[in-house]
């Protein structure tokens, strides 16, 4: 199957995706609008089943699936061709991608009826619109300037948020967005605001380059931000055709074999690790060797032409596959959830309600009454659950801040062998000749920012270990908690009506059987669209990472760099001046520039640690107290409207004579249709999982 064939297979894949999303849309639309009908309709007779929380989540879900896109994250290192793979992706030459490190900000690229770009600003100046070659012009810099910035560590365009790019194209079209990264060793600043869009993306495409694997800036962003994230990732090996051109005889086959599985040898020693899922080796599934100048050049001349041997057409299979078959699923299978447990909650309630018709007045608020002891039971549920939240965030945030202030004091410890690999590129003499001191200076500043960045990155992978932990417990806990809830609720159920409680057949799981409240707090629906740097991200529930992420972000450049390179930098110039060139010999020089590093930092590192202990205790805190609010307002909202639905009851038969015959027809009828709209999603999932079967 050549290219063309992947390609159009992957757009009708994900064609077939964006059909089923928008069927399971409207199914869903149309239960929420039977509910409200049927609410509404409560108000003239038995009054509302008070599902206001069901309608409200379908509604929030229905909206995300037709807005919804696969998200996908391109970084690399500059001069990889990151913007070249992309325009041959897709096929047109839109993104920048000269001699120059292409552009400068952060691109989102987006499907658009016309061609347009709107550059977005973090100023609070209104978004502007350019035209594409404007854009190109205007975002773009030549590799002295980027070198140049590098070194001094600032952003090209440092009041910038983003540029988004829109365009009529089918793989757009179809449902995917791609967010095209500046280079890694852009600046430690930019590389925060792109790890801040990794949590919200459904793959990442890391691109490296075949004539230089695996360099150390590339190292150690895998191994900072990649490494055991649970991240999906897909490694691009560009310009693997210029491996022949490097050899002495291009002619040589042998040669060449030999040269490409030298090259092999050293990428998977790099990347192995990155490609282990649930314990499987998916090693051939992650990693391609792509040439995105030699498929560009054919698409430009025929966007139909074969892409064979450029290492496209496997990707694009793989990411195919992983993208629809198993994202797709993935994420519809939380929606049918959603669906189900409207379904089951409208039923249930009808079940209370037909019974209680018959009764007159007094008989109804004595049984009202009567179960007044399980919904204080219920209270009591959720007391017992919200204590457990709190209890277990205040023993990780007091953990995790005492881990890093260990971590913090401890770092003088080892960092006569870690800074080694940081050390400034530029001579030692250089600081003695003022003309280059500045850019002495300003090497040696990046080195310490890249330094404890990197340190930071490492502790806040073991700390969101221990918080994933935690809400790994809290979501066993909220399976028994929510089991218990169901048993009190039955109860309930069973004084109000008579009648012993019947399981649903359909729903026989533990967590189709869990009320909704349980099944958000078990990680099993998310409901909410998030917003990143300005523009609207997929679904993507309660996400502590994100918060975590929002505090570690003013600790590691705005907060440990400015208190430690700020303070003792000044100190290890003086004592390098007072050295004397005779002394200034390389090994000895930069021994003696780590060691006054060391004596200095470790003067500084109390202070830091103790002043940063209170930032990491209140951003692991405000993980716990986010997940709790949430919960209880959802705990809360479900006793409400259980109370309310029965009151609702007693007020109508207060105040008016109810139609017995009008209501069970109208409550039949509600639950026959919403049973109906529920198998329409039932219907598009279970195709969906036939076709890919």
């Amino acid at each position: 199957m050549d290219y063309q064939t992947k390609t159009d297979v992957f757009i009708n894949d994900l064609e077939r995706v964006v059909k089923v999303r928008q069927e399971v849309a409207i199914a869903l639309e149309e239960i929420a609008q039977t509910i409200d009908k049927a609410e509404l309709a409560g108000e003239a007779g038995s009054g509302k089943l008070s599902l206001e929380r069901d309608i409200e989540d379908i509604k929030v879900v229905s909206k995300n699936l037709r807005q919804g896109v696969f998200r996908l994250l391109v970084l690399g290192d500059m001069k990889r061709g990151k913007s070249t793979f992309l325009n041959a992706l897709i096929g047109e030459k839109i993104l920048p991608s000269d001699v120059n490190p292409c552009t400068a900000v952060l691109t989102v690229l987006r499907y658009g009826a016309e061609k347009k770009v709107t550059v977005h600003f973090n100023d609070g100046k209104s978004p502007q619109n350019l035209d594409f070659d404007e854009f190109k012009h205007k975002y773009t810099i030549d590799p002295a300037e980027a070198k140049k910035l590098e070194q001094q560590n600032k952003q090209a365009f440092p009041n910038v948020s983003h540029a988004v790019v829109e365009y009529p194209l089918p793989l757009l079209e179809k449902g995917i967005e791609i967010v095209d990264s500046p280079g890694l060793n852009d600046t430690e600043a930019r590389n925060e605001l792109s790890l801040g869009y990794i949590n919200n993306c459904h793959a990442i495409l890391f691109v490296l380059r075949a004539s230089q694997p695996c360099t150390l800036g590339e190292r150690r962003y895998l191994e900072n931000y990649i490494r055991g994230r649970g991240l999906s990732v897909f490694f691009l090996i560009n310009a693997w055709d210029q491996v022949r051109e490097a050899l002495i005889d291009p002619d040589d086959e042998e040669e060449l074999k030999e040269a490409e599985e030298r090259l092999r040898q050293v990428f998977q020693a790099n990347l192995a690790e990155y490609c282990i899922v649930d314990g499987q080796d998916i090693y051939d599934e992650r990693v391609f060797e792509i040439s995105s100048i030699q498929a560009l050049r054919r698409r430009l001349k025929d966007a139909q032409a074969s892409l064979e041997g450029t290492g496209f057409p496997e990707f694009m299979k793989a990411l195919n596959t992983f993208l629809t078959r198993e994202r797709a699923i993935a994420e519809l299978r939380q929606v049918r959830t959603l669906a189900r447990q409207a379904c089951d909650r409208t039923r249930e309630a009808i079940q209370r309600r037909i019974p209680l018709l018959e009764q007159d007045v007094n008989q109804l608020r004595e049984r009202i009454n009567s179960v007044e002891p399980e919904f204080t039971k219920l209270r009591g549920i959720h007391e017992q659950f919200q204590q457990e939240i709190r209890n277990t965030r205040d023993a990780q945030a007091k953990a995790i801040a005492d881990s890093f202030k260990t971590y913090i004091l401890n770092l003088g410890n080892t960092f006569e062998s870690d800074f080694l690999r940081y050390q400034p590129e530029l001579n030692l003499f250089d600081f003695l000749s003022s003309g280059k001191r500045e850019a002495f200076n300003a090497a040696l500043q990046k080195a310490f920012e890249q330094y404890i960045a990197d340190k930071l990155a490492d502790w806040t992978l073991t700390a969101e270990k221990e918080i994933s932990a935690a809400f790994v417990q809290l979501s066993r806990s909220a399976a028994q908690y929510g089991a218990s809830y169901s048993q009190v609720t039955d109860r309930i159920t069973e004084k109000l009506t008579g009648e012993k409680i019947k399981v649903n057949p359909a729903t026989t799981t533990e967590e189709d059987n869990s009320p909704g409240w349980a099944k958000w707090a078990m990680g099993l629906l998310s409901f909410t669209g998030g917003n990143l740097a300005g523009f609207a991200m997929a679904g993507v529930g309660f996400d502590w990472k994100n918060i975590l992420l929002n505090y570690f972000t003013v600790i590691g450049i705005g907060g440990i760099i400015t208190a430690i390179t700020g303070v003792f930098l000044g100190p290890i110039g003086f004592a390098l001046l007072g050295l004397g060139v005779g002394f200034l010999q390389a090994d000895q020089a930069r021994k003696e520039l780590v060691k006054k590093a060391k004596k200095e930092l470790v003067k500084y590192l109390p202070q830091v640690a103790n002043e940063q202990w209170h930032t990491v205790y209140n951003a692991v805190k405000e993980c716990f107290d986010s997940y709790e609010r949430e919960v209880s307002k959802r705990i809360n909202e479900d006793i409400a409207a259980r109370k309310s639905e029965l009151n609702n009851l007693l007020q109508q038969k207060e105040t008016r004579e109810i139609n017995r015959d009008t209501e069970l027809k109208r409550l039949k009828i509600l639950e026959e249709d919403v049973v109906t709209k529920l198998q329409k999603v039932e219907y598009a999932y279970s195709n969906l999982l036939t076709y890919y079967s």
